[in-house]
C-alpha cells in the first residue's frame, strides 16, 4: 500500500469545500440561533413555539459539532453571532404566523446547503454530520409544512391538467416568447417561478420589518431599498402566473408589527438580508436554467444581474463597518514569494 492508503481518517486534512461548508454553516447557525431566541421569547402559539424550540435545538447542537471539528483540526473558530447581537426584550416584529412560514423557507434554504455539503465533501466524518444534518433538516422541513397546513396558512403552488398522454415538442414557437401569442407555462416553469415569488415574498417582508428597526440610517435605506427592488420582481412573477390564469402565493406584509425598536444587531440584520439575496441568485438561476421560452429566461437574467448589484453593495456597507468575515483562503503564492 501507499502512504495514502495506510492514511487514517483523522490525519486527513479539512479540503477546501469542507472548510468553506462548515465556515458558512457555523455563521449561518448562530445567526439562526439568535432569531429562534427572541422568536422563542415572544411566541405565543403553542405548536409553533414547539417547533421553534424543536429548531433550535438542532441548530444548536450543529454549532457544537462543528466547533468540536474546528477545535480538533487547529481552526479559528469564526465569530459569528452571538447574544449580543439580539435584544431579547425587545418587542415582537412579526406575527407567530409569519415566523413559522419565515422558518419553512429558511429550513428549504438550510437543506439546499446541506446537500451541496454532503455531495462535496469527502471525509467520512464530515460525510456523517451532513447525512444527519440533511435528515434532521428533512423532518423539520415536513414539520413546518404540516402545521401550516392544519393552521390554513401554507399556499399550495397552482394546479394544472394531468396531460391526456405523452408527448413530443413539434414546433420550433415551443421555445418563443418575444412576440404574439406566448405557449401557456409548463409544469417546470410554473414550479420555479411560484417557488421564487414565495422566497421573494418572505424576503420583502423581512426587510420591511428591519426597515423599520436597524439603528444605522445606511442599513435602513439598504433594506428600504429592498422592499423596492423585490416588490418589482414580486410583480414580475405574479404577472407572469396571471397572464396564465394561475394564481400567486400569500402575501405576509400585514404580519409586520408597527415596533420600531430594535430586536436585533445591525450587522446581523445586514447579514441575514444579503443571505436571503444571495440564495436568491443561486435559485434564479435555477429557474432560468430550466426556463423553456425567452422571455422567461431574459426576465431572469434582468432580475439575477439587479440583485447582484443589490448583494454588491450590501457587501460594500459590510466590509465598511468591518462586519464581514473573512471565508478561509487559498495561499497566496505571489506574496509568498515576495523578499
Amino acid at each position: 500500500m501507499n502512504s495514502a492508503e495506510n492514511e487514517t481518517e483523522h490525519q486527513v486534512r479539512l479540503t477546501s469545500p469542507e472548510m468553506a461548508s462548515l465556515w458558512t454553516s457555523y455563521l449561518n447557525d448562530t445567526m439562526a440561533i439568535c432569531v429562534m431566541k427572541h422568536v422563542l421569547n415572544k411566541v405565543e402559539d403553542t405548536q409553533i413555539k414547539q417547533v421553534f424550540e424543536h429548531a433550535l435545538r438542532l441548530a444548536e447542537t450543529h454549532i457544537q459539532t462543528i466547533t468540536g471539528i474546528f477545535k480538533e483540526e487547529h481552526f479559528p473558530v469564526p465569530f459569528g453571532f452571538t447574544d449580543n447581537d439580539v435584544d431579547l426584550s425587545a418587542p415582537r416584529l412579526f406575527s407567530d404566523s409569519f415566523w413559522l412560514k419565515y422558518l419553512h423557507i429558511m429550513t428549504a434554504h438550510g437543506l439546499t446547503g446541506y446537500n451541496v455539503a454532503l455531495t462535496t465533501s469527502t471525509r467520512s466524518d464530515i460525510r456523517e454530520y451532513y447525512t444527519k444534518t440533511n435528515a434532521s433538516s428533512v423532518d423539520l422541513y415536513n414539520l413546518t409544512i404540516e402545521v401550516l397546513l392544519s393552521k390554513g396558512l401554507f399556499s399550495r403552488p397552482p394546479y394544472i391538467s394531468t396531460p391526456s398522454n405523452a408527448d413530443f415538442v413539434k414546433k420550433q414557437s415551443f421555445l418563443s416568447g418575444w412576440f404574439g401569442d406566448r405557449r401557456p407555462l409548463n409544469a417546470i416553469e410554473v414550479s420555479n417561478i411560484f417557488f421564487n415569488l414565495k422566497k421573494d415574498i418572505i424576503s420583502r417582508t423581512l426587510q420591511m420589518g428591519f426597515s423599520q428597526v436597524a439603528k444605522s440610517q445606511e442599513v435602513r435605506d439598504y433594506m428600504k431599498r429592498g422592499v423596492e427592488i423585490t416588490s418589482k420582481h414580486i410583480e414580475v412573477f405574479s404577472s407572469i402566473l396571471n397572464e396564465n390564469d394561475l394564481p400567486s402565493p400569500k402575501r405576509w406584509e400585514s404580519e409586520v408589527t408597527n415596533s420600531q425598536i430594535q430586536p436585533f444587531s445591525d450587522k446581523l440584520i445586514l447579514f441575514h438580508a444579503l443571505l436571503l439575496v444571495n440564495t436568491a441568485i443561486g435559485f434564479y438561476g435555477a429557474g432560468m436554467a430550466v426556463c423553456m421560452r425567452r422571455d422567461l429566461a431574459l426576465q431572469y437574467q434582468r432580475i439575477i444581474t439587479e440583485t447582484q448589484k443589490y448583494a454588491e453593495d450590501g457587501a460594500n456597507i459590510m466590509i465598511n463597518h468591518h462586519w464581514m468575515e473573512q471565508p478561509p483562503q487559498a495561499d497566496d503564492r505571489r506574496a509568498l514569494t515576495r523578499v
